[in-house]
């Protein structure tokens, strides 16, 4: 029995989860040189009127989840110096 390669093809269909004009219009996934991929794309219209097209973005299936956004440590009051005196001891 012959093994089906998956490599450089993939699949998209209507997104039927889309709640919001940010979700995507259409999802699916893809192999491309042995890397998994999840596709998202975004019905836009030509800026000349004539006709649409869709927008793509490709993510690594085994890429980590983006880090929740966090409170930035405020910047040192020294300009990154340490408290030590300015004589050079040696």
């Amino acid at each position: 029995m012959t093994q089906y390669d998956n490599n450089m093809t993939g699949i998209v269909s209507k997104n039927d989860r889309k709640e919001t004009e940010q979700h995507p219009d259409i999802r699916g996934n893809c192999e491309i040189d042995g890397v998994q991929y999840w596709i998202s794309g975004w019905r836009k219209q030509r800026k000349d009127g004539n006709g649409s097209f869709y927008s793509l973005k490709f993510k690594a299936k085994d890429a980590p989840p983006p880090r929740p956004a966090s409170k930035q440590a405020p910047a040192p009051q020294n300009g990154g110096l340490s408290d030590m005196d300015d004589d050079i001891p040696f």
